[in-house]
Formats: structure tokens, C-alpha cells, sequence
């Protein structure tokens, strides 16, 4: 019986490891360094698990060599994985945004359903199994912890990428794959929040708001999203940040976050809005109170340079034209990313011409296979690493199981 072995139980590896185990001559051996499987699969989508975009098979993937994802994720679509996890008994919901999560909204459901499917007679789950060297043999592969030793015909390498190391990110999947001739790209954190200059960021620590972001480097557009913002003590976070902190703050420069705190209303409506509050007595410091946060609307009308003393019917036109802007056209510098035990991805990794997009088998190591995060592909935040990992590791299974 030909014996699989995957380093990694984490989103890939525990797909890989299912797709494999559907040929019945096949053994599946799945190594997980943690004490249980999907630890860091059960965090995502602040615990909801964000696992798949409607979108994803037109793109929304990055790397030195993007078009390496698209039959992978062509192969096994959004639909068909919404289909396979139906079939594990799992219940979906999707928003308008292509979005998809358990219809339990819980992060752990998706995570039970894999770990339930694991529960076959040619998958043997070794937990606590820190593989520590991985050898080619004349035979295949010899996987070495520092009590046991599994000995393998194939090995898929589903270790993950660095991010998240406070729950299971690690260097030992590029650790291994380099020891057998591959390469890696500089690795970067990616869905990260960011870090400011500002010193207004601590006051604001804890505010949500809708937002249009738009980061610029040396007054070029880099990147621009809509959506929530959250103002964290060191900087600024929240889905609408994730959308654009790919390689924020990684080449020299000056760059900034222009941020639109209404994004569907026009500045000439705010501004008329704002001319009719000076028929009131109330004070400057509630300008904006009822269009923002209460917090956020007392420190954009304080940086417009509005004195809060006064009282909104003293306030000249330049005035509000001053707190128009700072709402519509807020900017902040930002310094860095916070690191790889922030970020919830990990740009770069080994390079995926190496590879072959069509099996995830190496083209250096016969019968060496590598999928999800531990390549150089990452996604666009809302599924599209999950979609990634179900879709590449079901490819590298299928192939080194015989299946296809």
C-alpha cells in the first residue's frame, strides 16, 4: 500500500489528506506539530471563518507568478468546495459580497466537519508530531520528529506560511522545501494592521467607522478599498486596512492613508448639512455629532483647527469647509506593518515555478508535492486564502493519491 505523508494539519493539508484518502490503496499519514488539527483555521474571520469567496475563480490572488492559482482554483471552484463541505455536513451561508461562512457562525464548525472526515481507516492522524528533517530516501521520503519517524512514498509539505505565529505560523515548511533545492521569496506580512505617526491613533483606540482608505506612497495611489476601519493604539486595522496593507511600508518612502469617513455622501451635502447646524447654539465640539462617531467627529473637527469652546452658529464658512475636508479627505502616516504575529497571511514564499500548477508535484524532487500558504500565493481578504488552501491542497491530494 503506498503510504502519503502530509506535514501540516492546518486548512491544505487536512484537504490534501482527504482528497488522497478517496483511493482506497492509499495511506494517509498527516503530521500536525500542534495538539489538534486546524487551530489556526478556527481563529479566522474573528472566529466566523470566512471560508470561501463566490468570487475567488476570477481572481483576487497575488505572487511573483499569479497565474500559477488559476487551475487549481478553476478545478475546484468556490461552488464545487461549498459542494464538498455540504457533503462533510456542513451549512453555509453567503453575503451579497461573495463572502461565505458557517451557517453557525462559528469558526469551530468548519473545523469539526474536517476533523469528523478525518476519522477514515487509511488516515492515521499523528498530533503533537513536530517534524524536525525530512530526507529523500531511495524509496520516497523519511519525515523525522524527536520521537518518531514516518517513512513515506510521497510528501505533501502543507505547513502553512509564518503569519499568525502565535497560533501555529511557522518557517518549517520553507525550512524543508529549501533543504531540497527550492527557493523562497522574501516573505511579508499581508491583512495586517498598520501602523501610524499619528499621535491622535491611542485617543481614537477602539472606534469603528465606515471608511473609503487610500494608501499612497510618494503620492502615488498604491492601493484603496471600502469598507469598516478600526483604530487600534498603535494605528489603524479592520477589514477595509487588510483590503490594502499588501507590501505597505515595505520600499522607502513617505507613505499615507487618505481616509474618507463618508464615503457615499458628497462634500457639497456635508457642507450644507453643516451650514444649517449654525442656526443652533450648540458647541463646535458636537459639529458632528449624529454624522460620526461621537469620539472620531470631536478629533476630526479639533484637527480642523475648530476651537471646541466655541459654539457652531461662530463658525465662519472656512470653518467648515476646514471640517468637510478633514472627514472627506483624512490623512495619516503610517510607518509600518505590525509583524508576522499580526498578520492573518504571508506574501512570498517558495517560488511556484518549481512547481506544477496542474498537480503541485516539485519539478526538482519527484513525488514532493506543496500547497496552500507555504507557496508564493496569498489572496485578497474575504476567502481568498481559504479558497487557495481547500483548492490547492485538494490538487496536491488528488495527485499524489493516484486519484487523477
Amino acid at each position: 500500500m503506498m503510504v502519503i505523508g502530509i506535514i501540516g494539519g492546518g486548512a491544505s493539508g487536512m484537504a490534501a489528506a482527504l482528497a488522497a484518502a478517496e483511493n482506497p490503496e492509499v495511506r494517509v499519514v498527516l503530521m500536525e506539530r500542534q495538539a489538534r488539527v486546524g487551530r489556526k483555521l478556527g481563529a479566522t474571520g474573528n472566529g466566523r471563518c470566512n471560508l470561501t469567496n463566490l468570487h475567488a475563480a476570477k481572481g483576487g490572488f497575488h505572487g511573483e507568478e499569479v497565474s500559477f492559482a488559476e487551475f487549481a482554483v478553476s478545478a475546484f471552484s468556490p461552488e464545487k468546495t461549498l459542494e464538498w463541505f455540504s457533503s462533510l455536513g456542513l451549512f453555509t451561508v453567503a453575503e451579497e459580497s461573495g463572502r461565505v461562512y458557517p451557517y453557525s457562525d462559528q469558526a469551530n464548525s468548519v473545523v469539526d466537519v474536517l476533523r469528523f472526515a478525518l476519522e477514515k481507516e487509511n488516515i492515521t492522524l499523528k498530533l503533537g508530531f513536530e517534524a524536525e528533517k525530512v530526507k529523500k530516501t531511495a524509496g520516497g521520503f523519511r519525515v523525522e520528529s524527536k520521537e518518531e519517524t514516518v517513512e513515506c512514498d510521497k510528501l505533501i509539505v502543507a505547513c502553512g506560511g509564518l503569519a499568525g505565529t502565535k497560533l501555529g505560523g511557522t518557517m518549517s515548511g520553507y525550512k524543508f522545501l529549501r533543504g531540497m533545492g527550492h527557493k523562497c521569496t522574501k516573505l511579508r506580512p499581508n491583512l495586517v494592521q498598520l501602523k501610524s505617526s499619528w499621535g491622535g491613533c491611542a485617543g481614537l483606540k477602539g472606534v469603528r467607522c465606515n471608511c473609503h482608505a487610500a494608501i499612497f506612497h510618494n503620492g502615488h495611489l498604491h492601493s484603496e478599498s471600502t469598507g469598516e476601519l478600526q483604530f487600534t493604539e498603535y494605528g489603524i486595522s479592520g477589514p477595509v486596512i487588510f483590503e490594502v496593507s499588501r507590501d505597505v511600508c515595505q520600499e522607502k518612502g513617505d507613505w499615507t492613508c487618505r481616509m474618507d469617513f463618508l464615503p457615499g455622501i458628497e462634500k457639497d451635502t456635508l457642507m450644507a448639512e453643516l451650514v444649517r447646524r449654525k442656526q443652533t447654539n450648540l458647541p463646535a465640539s458636537e459639529l458632528l455629532t449624529g454624522i460620526l462617531h461621537n469620539r472620531l467627529g470631536r478629533v476630526l473637527s479639533q484637527s480642523a483647527g475648530i476651537s471646541q469652546s466655541r459654539q457652531v452658529c461662530q463658525l465662519s464658512d472656512y470653518d467648515l469647509q476646514q471640517a468637510v475636508l478633514a472627514v472627506k479627505e483624512f490623512e495619516i502616516g503610517l510607518t509600518e506593518p505590525m509583524g508576522m504575529d499580526s498578520a492573518q497571511v504571508t506574501a512570498g514564499g517558495i517560488l511556484t515555478k518549481e512547481f506544477d500548477d496542474k498537480t503541485m508535484e516539485s519539478r526538482i524532487v519527484p513525488g514532493l508535492y506543496a500547497c496552500g500558504e507555504v507557496l508564493d500565493i496569498d489572496g485578497d481578504c474575504g476567502g481568498y486564502n481559504l479558497q487557495w488552501a481547500w483548492s490547492s491542497g485538494r490538487l496536491a491530494g488528488l495527485h499524489a493519491g493516484g486519484n487523477l
